[in-house]
């Protein structure tokens, strides 16, 4: 592998050079291991897949812990070899998610604002060794990270040991897009001072203990790409509703022409969402959000973002070229920082971030599910849309109002999983319309979402458990009985749609 020592100003780590294969075999079985990453972006691309390898004859177990998603199908590689026993705080992965669900494979899906706590105050144990993408290590040995942050600098500060990355593929003039502050903990904890996105309040490196530092292996792989579609009728209907929304909200003097920070979930329609601001007649926009994706940088290209924070970069294949060859425009405009900072509750209450994430399904009162299908089944994670919908200032849900084929309604009578109470949730959209739940009562809340977010092959069913609900009273209104016939129907006939020839029978069997 080619080494380009000048990435290396801590010349006293030359020494720890070394291989992929000879730095993964510090890794032994019971280790807890952390891992650079999140969604895809700075994640490690040699040590953990050499570990995998390894696997495949030298069987072990791992807790693995990152900042949130990995690509290059590490989570696939090493779950299918039966490699890792625990897995936090997040994952993406279809095989590992399989392994999840059929209970193989133990997972703690948790809100990404608070696993650097946890591991402060060691309700994970401790960290064995940590291994962190960077793009170099600077004379004080500290790590420029590469294309996120993460949960890095935690990993850093208390790992035991240090596997470091150097991605050659990553331009070492990346160096000063990241904010790297480190929040302390309980009593102690410290203010974050952050008072508008652009703002930097930390230092360009993550500090390191030359010390800790174990190998260093040379790499030279790029970021797994995001999968980015392009926006559809769906997804611009939903766009539009929202932007109708806001420019309201500017009539009606609550916000300017700029409105306030901007977040957006990762996924198709979060990101088309926000690709729908390149259009409208917002101006001077910023961001602060977890993930930067194709659309922030859509958004700078048409004008409108001034300013973008948030704690990695997660783009397509063709984005991340373009953000490379043009690398001079982006770098002043851009701050990377650690999740724990990106999504705190403090500073996202002072900023008044809109929050715009996506629901999976979301019931009559404003519940939303974004992490489990029918209730059991782990998707993803919850990720950081809690953290920020709890602390914004306009917390919204996005989903399409149907899915495979109409079969499945994402509004229910009640949903399956609770990830985000009613409490939490200002603003529900789908292709339908656009439901406004400030200022509203439960009943009122479910009539507005009964109006405007419902498909029309399913208001009736919708209406017709409300209205029966209703006279059962109760502030929020319920047939308990009949709350989830909508998944019992889907469980037995392939659509959660009424089937009249279901016998009562049948679904007692379930």
């Amino acid at each position: 592998m080619k080494q380009d020592l000048s990435r290396i100003a801590n010349t006293g780590l030359i020494s720890k050079i070394t291989n992929e294969n000879d730095a993964a075999s510090l890794i032994q079985d019971g280790m807890v291991v952390a891992s650079s990453g999140f969604t895809k972006s700075g994640d490690s691309k040699a040590v953990l897949l050499a570990l995998s390898q390894r696997a495949e004859f030298d069987p072990l177990k791992i807790t693995l812990i990152t900042g949130a998603s990995l690509g290059q199908q590490t989570d696939a590689r090493l779950a299918t070899l039966g490699a890792i026993s625990l897995r936090l705080p997040f994952q993406a992965d279809a095989v590992m998610r399989t392994l999840i669900n059929e209970g193989q494979l133990m997972y703690i899906d948790e809100n990404l604002g608070e696993t650097a706590m946890h591991l402060k105050t060691g309700v994970f144990g401790d960290i064995d060794i940590a291994v962190i993408e960077a793009s170099s290590i600077k004379e004080d040995g500290s790590i420029v990270p590469t294309t996120s942050v993460g949960n890095s600098a935690i990993f850093a500060a208390l790992a035991k040991q240090i596997i470091v990355e150097i991605n050659l593929s990553v331009p070492a003039d990346i160096e000063g897009i990241h904010d790297i502050f480190l929040t302390g903990k309980y009593p102690d904890k410290a203010v974050i001072s952050i008072t508008s996105a652009g703002q930097r309040v930390g230092r360009n490196s993550i500090p390191c203990d030359p010390e800790k530092i174990a190998g260093i292996v040379f790499t030279d792989k790029k970021d797994s790409p995001a999968d980015i579609l392009a926006p559809d009728k769906t997804t611009e209907k939903i766009a539009s509703y929202i932007l109708e929304f806001l420019g309201n909200e500017v009539r009606a003097g609550r916000l300017t022409k700029a409105l306030l920070p901007l977040q957006a979930g990762i996924g198709k329609v979060a990101n088309a969402v926000l690709q729908g601001f390149a259009a409208s007649d917002f101006e001077h926009l910023t961001i602060y959000s977890e993930v930067l994706q194709d659309s922030t940088f859509d958004l700078f290209d048409a004008g409108k973002v001034d300013f973008a924070s948030g704690s990695s970069i997660t783009v397509s294949e063709s984005c991340y070229q373009h953000i490379f060859n043009n690398w001079g425009k982006y770098k002043d405009n851009i701050l990377l920082r650690p999740q724990d900072v990106t999504n705190a509750a403090e500073v996202i209450s002072r900023l008044g971030v809109i929050a715009i994430n996506t629901a999976l399904e979301c019931d009559l009162y404003g519940n939303v599910n974004s992490s489990h299908i029918s209730g059991t089944h782990i998707m993803n994670g919850i990720g950081g849309s809690a953290d920020f919908a709890q602390n914004s200032y306009l917390s919204i849900f996005v989903t399409e109002s149907t899915c495979k084929g109409n079969t499945i309604s994402r509004i229910v009578p009640m949903v399956s999983h609770v990830d985000h109470s009613e409490h939490d949730v200002d603003i529900l959209v789908t292709e339908q319309g656009l439901a406004d739940l400030r200022g509203l009562a439960p009943r009122q809340k479910a009539k507005a979402i009964l109006q405007n977010c419902v498909h029309p092959e399913y208001r009736d069913m919708l209406e017709e458990y409300f209205t029966e609900a209703c006279k059962r009273g109760g502030q929020t209104p319920h047939v308990i009985e009949k709350a989830f016939d909508w998944y019992k129907n889907l469980r037995l006939t392939g659509s959660m749609k009424r089937q009249h020839s279901l016998q009562e029978s049948s679904l007692d069997k379930l």
